[in-house]
This record gives C-alpha cells, sequence and structure tokens, in this order.
C-alpha cells in the first residue's frame, strides 16, 4: 500500500510539498463485473498497477459477493475506491440506451452508491469517488438533467465524494454546480470526435487497438492536456484521471506499459482523492 492511498483512506490531511508541484495524473479502472460463477478480467492484479478502481454495483455487472471481494482487494492494495453504478441491463452490460427520465437516474444512482459504500465501510474504508458506466455515463455526459440528477444523487450520499466525469461534459458541470469535486476523464484506448466527444462504439474504430498509438495518446494526454481526434484535429482536453479497461486479453501488459511510460515521462501517478 502506499503512503498516498494508506493516508487517504485513514482520512489524514497529506502534505506533498515540493513534489505536489509535478504534474499527477491519476490511472483508473473499472472492475468487480463479475457475478455468480462467472468472472471477468485480472482485477487483482490490475489493483498492482492503477490508481482507482470503479466497481460494479450490480445493475450491469457485479453480485453482492463480488463486490465485497473486490473492496477487500482494493483496499489491501491501497487503491481508491469508486462505484461505478450502471443502467439495470446486466444482458447488455450497461451499454444500451435507455429512456430513463432524472428521477430515475437520481434513483438508481444513489441505490448503486449505497449497496458499494455499504461493503467499503464495512471493512473500515471511505470511498473516494463515483464514475457512471456505459450508457448512462454516455447519456449523463451529454444530458444536462441527467447530469444533475446524477449529480445530485452522488452529493446526496456524501458531499465529499469526487465525481468522474468525460472532460469538458454535462457530468462534469453538474457535478461543479453541485459543489462536488470533479475530476475529468480521458481515455487512452477510445477516439475522440472533434468536438470533444468519445467515438461511438457502433463506428468499427471507436476503440484504439494499437498498444503503441494508445501509449502516444496516454503521454499527449497526461503530459500536453491534448488528444488527436478521429478526423486529425489536435483538440485541448483535461485529463485527471486517464481511464484503462481491464476486460481485453492484455490488458494488464498494457496497464503496465502505460504506467511506467507515465512514470518514465516524470509525471507522478496519483488518485484524485489522495490530495484531500
Amino acid at each position: 500500500m502506499n503512503a498516498d492511498s494508506r493516508a487517504y483512506q485513514e482520512g489524514e490531511d497529506l502534505d506533498h510539498g515540493p513534489e505536489s508541484m509535478s504534474r499527477t495524473v491519476d490511472l483508473n479502472c473499472d472492475m468487480g463485473e463479475g457475478f455468480g460463477l462467472h468472472t471477468f478480467g485480472m482485477d487483482e492484479t490490475l489493483l498492482e498497477v492503477v490508481t482507482s478502481a470503479n466497481i460494479a454495483c450490480g445493475f450491469h455487472a457485479g453480485d453482492p459477493a463480488t463486490m465485497r471481494k473486490t473492496v477487500r482487494l482494493a483496499l489491501s492494495k491501497g487503491v481508491a475506491i469508486g462505484a461505478h453504478p450502471g443502467l439495470p441491463d446486466m444482458s447488455g452490460f450497461g451499454r444500451r440506451h435507455m429512456e430513463i427520465t432524472p428521477d430515475e437516474a437520481f434513483e438508481m444512482t444513489l441505490y448503486q452508491i449505497g449497496a458499494l459504500d455499504a461493503f467499503v465501510r464495512s471493512d473500515g474504508g471511505r470511498m473516494a469517488h463515483v464514475k457512471p458506466h456505459g450508457a448512462l455515463y454516455t447519456m449523463a455526459s451529454q444530458d444536462e438533467d441527467l447530469a444533475q440528477a446524477v449529480a445530485e444523487a452522488v452529493y446526496r450520499h456524501d458531499s465529499r465524494l469526487i465525481l468522474f466525469g468525460l472532460s469538458g461534459s454535462a457530468l462534469v458541470r453538474a457535478g461543479e454546480r453541485a459543489g462536488l469535486r470533479t475530476a475529468s476523464e480521458a481515455f487512452i484506448d477510445r477516439r475522440y470526435t472533434d468536438d470533444g466527444r468519445l467515438v461511438s462504439r457502433r463506428h468499427p474504430d471507436a476503440v484504439i487497438t494499437d498498444p503503441e498509438e494508445a501509449l502516444r495518446q496516454a503521454l499527449m494526454l497526461a503530459g500536453e492536456g491534448k488528444v488527436v481526434t478521429r478526423g486529425g484535429k489536435e483538440i485541448p482536453v483535461q485529463a485527471d484521471t486517464l481511464c484503462v479497461h481491464g476486460d481485453t486479453i492484455h490488458a494488464v501488459e498494457f496497464a503496465r506499459m502505460v504506467r511506467d511510460r507515465l512514470i518514465q515521462s516524470d509525471i507522478r501517478l496519483q488518485s484524485p482523492g489522495s490530495a484531500l
């Protein structure tokens, strides 16, 4: 367990001194997506690499046993824990658009945050952040009313929580209006449109599959706060936290490469919560 993460879990104030002036970025990954007899990803190994874990809360993936196991693993590794609420669509892995009202978005978000937080608290930890999953994330990034409902659910549960949202999106703006700390998220292996949105997964080239290209994008995001879009345009993107996906065959190797390359570039890895 690193000192920053341990201090955050115990609620201590941190003073990094001059070192805090160096550029820092968080590395987050979605986890706890198994359920029943089914297991997915390599969570235990990835927890040795990332600084924040977004744990599924039972709607799009996960179940009570998986949630508890993943929370305990994250606590033992000193990784900041976040709730990863999604739409109630396990067969579609929460990636299919659903027509929901702001009230429904509030209720399903609050329900899932509360469920995960119960496991975190029962083992003596403190939850650090919330990051919506899949279609709920995309919908709240584009719809101001849904974004406000999600942000309100986070604030009502615990105003100290940090809301992760797509950089420049309605979700980040809603979090700021609600009085929450926010972390603008950028994606290492997703292509961007010229207006700063993620290219839809319906497009065959939405995901960057070449590791070297993804590494270059990670370094550009973390080091320069920029990305080259699908159309070849260079645009600014605030990147407080970078997402790495843990459900691919080479996920662990790639996450390690990203971590090592960032450190070699004098970029410090640190969860947003550790600065509290």
